[in-house]
C-alpha cells in the first residue's frame, strides 16, 4: 500500500510539474513589429502606439480577392468568437494590401458579412501600397505583390500573427487552412496573463 502510495504522488507530481510546462509559448518569434499608423472604417487612427500594452492577433487581406481572403477573415471571425468565449482580451487588426479599392464602407462591409465583430478589429486603410507592403516584409517577413498584368488579384501571405504587448510577433500560425484555434487561444491567454 505504501509503495501505491508513493507512485500515485509520483505520477500527481509529474502532472503537476508538465501542466505547469504549458504556460509558456513554444518556439516564439521575436519579430518587432515596426511603428505604423493608419485609418480604421470609422476614420480613426489606429497606430503601433496605441496598441502597446495590448495583445494583437494581425493579417492581410484585401476586399476583391476571390480566393483566400474570404475565408480567412470567416476564420479570424470564428477565433474572435472562441476569444470571447474565453473572456481573453485580444485586439484583432488586419491591413488592407490593396487600400485604393478598399474604402472604409467596403471594409466594414466586408468583416461583417463573414461574422466579424468592429469592437475590437480594426480593419486599416488610408496608405498607399508600398507602405503596406513595407510593413508586411519588414515587421511581418511576408512578401506581397501588386496584381500582375491583365489580373487584380494581390498577392500577399495568409498567417495570422500573435504580437504581445511590446509590439513583437511572437508566433504566426497558418489562417487558410486548419487553422489552430484552440492553440491560438491558448497562446493568447498566455500573454494576456503576462505569463508568456
Amino acid at each position: 500500500m505504501n509503495k501505491l502510495l508513493k507512485i500515485a504522488c509520483f505520477v500527481l507530481v509529474m502532472i503537476v510539474l508538465s501542466a505547469c510546462g504549458e504556460k509558456t509559448i513554444p518556439d516564439k518569434l521575436d519579430w518587432q513589429v515596426q511603428d505604423f499608423e493608419a485609418a480604421d472604417v470609422d476614420g480613426e487612427t489606429v497606430s503601433s502606439s496605441n496598441l502597446e500594452g495590448n495583445v494583437w492577433l494581425a493579417n492581410f487581406a484585401f476586399t476583391s480577392c476571390n480566393t483566400v481572403c474570404p475565408p480567412m477573415t470567416a476564420n479570424m471571425a470564428k477565433l474572435q468568437d472562441k476569444l470571447k468565449e474565453a473572456d481573453v482580451p485580444v485586439q484583432i487588426v488586419t491591413f488592407t494590401v490593396d487600400p485604393k479599392r478598399d474604402t472604409p464602407d467596403v471594409r466594414k462591409e466586408f468583416i461583417e458579412a463573414r461574422g466579424g465583430d468592429l469592437s475590437n478589429w480594426s480593419f486599416l486603410g488610408g496608405y498607399d501600397f508600398s507602405y503596406v507592403e513595407n510593413l508586411s516584409v519588414n515587421s511581418f517577413k511576408s512578401a506581397i505583390a501588386p496584381p500582375p498584368e491583365g489580373t487584380d488579384q494581390f498577392t500577399h501571405g495568409t498567417s495570422f500573427y500573435l504580437i504581445n504587448q511590446e509590439g513583437t510577433i511572437v508566433k504566426k500560425y497558418n489562417g487558410y487552412q486548419n487553422v489552430p484555434y484552440d492553440k491560438i487561444v491558448d497562446h493568447a491567454k498566455i500573454l494576456t496573463s503576462k505569463e508568456g
